[in-house]
């Protein structure tokens, strides 16, 4: 099969890339980032370089394709962070319309379910409309858990104050992924043969944030260390002085609310809360640990 990959070679696409490449399948790899053509051809890949927010590019691209795995930058821009994604999201749609590509699988999230209180979320709900809405095509979403590698962001709160939190409390449950189970999901899916819209859970370990705390802890020599619940405004403000743009931070700030009030993990707890991932939080305590150390 001739598949489109997007997300250039970050956590999930390469991983995924490798996998399809290894399976004999003819592999397009998407990136803005022209420095990244060497590294694509090593891999096998053929490098598509060019801008997501291109339509003409990407309907270019995906022309001749049987199927593609659609993923929007978690940061398009700095500022207009959803408004710029919801954008991206359009333009994918209307590339697969027009190119003909008959199967897509789209990185979503859990939470999707809901517009609102679930920060960067919140655009993959229009998204996914916006793929619902294509007729004759296979799509099947993806909603990954809360990504481990987004807890690496922790690591100089750690060791800088002893303590790791967020603006919820200890008790909040939260379904977790690691991007590697959902490059073997995505693989899986984009060479099945399937019809019509497809809503499948990515999630490895599902957990109380005290654990992440405890395990973290024990997994780098601090086994005290403590889980503390940050007020919005703290939380907001320590992401800011961290360098994170005012628009994200903002948007971060607003998921933990949305996780604090359950409203992320309401669409997974109604769809089963089906746990079908192997890598569990006591695994990724290793890779926290070694790159805590290193």
């Amino acid at each position: 099969m001739k598949i489109i990959i997007t997300g250039s070679l970050g956590n999930v696409a390469k991983p995924l890339a490798q996998q399809l490449i290894k399976e004999g399948h003819k592999i397009t790899v998407v990136s803005s980032n022209d420095s990244k053509r060497n590294e694509i051809e090593n891999l096998g890949a053929k490098p598509a370089i060019g801008s997501i927010t291109d339509l003409d590019f990407l309907i270019k691209t995906f022309e001749g394709a049987d199927a593609a795995f659609l993923m929007t930058p978690p940061n398009m821009g700095g500022i207009n962070i959803v408004e710029n994604t919801i954008n991206a999201g359009k333009n994918y749609a209307e590339a697969i319309k027009q190119s003909g590509v008959k199967k897509v699988v789209m990185l979503s999230s859990i939470g999707v379910e809901s517009p609102i209180e679930n920060g960067p979320i919140k655009s993959l709900h229009f998204i996914e409309k916006f793929y619902n809405e294509l007729e004759n095509k296979s799509v099947t979403f993806l909603r990954a858990g809360y990504f481990y590698l987004n807890f690496l962001n922790d690591i100089p709160l750690i060791k800088n104050a002893g303590i790791i939190g967020a603006n919820f409390p200890e008790t909040a449950i939260i379904p977790l992924v690691h991007p590697t189970e959902i490059a073997k999901a995505a693989a899986k899916e984009l060479v099945k043969n399937s019809e019509g819209k497809n809503v499948e859970y990515i999630v490895s370990d599902i957990r109380p944030a005290s654990d992440f705390a405890k395990v973290f802890g024990n997994a780098i020599g601090k086994p005290e260390l403590p889980w503390v619940e940050f007020k919005d405004e703290d939380s907001l403000n320590g992401m800011l002085q961290a360098g994170l743009p005012q628009d994200m931070a903002e948007l971060y700030t607003e998921m933990g609310l949305g996780i604090r009030k359950g409203v992320v993990q309401k669409d997974f707890i109604e769809h089963g809360s089906v746990v079908n991932g192997k890598v569990k939080l006591e695994d990724f305590a290793k890779e926290f640990a070694s790159k805590f150390n290193s």
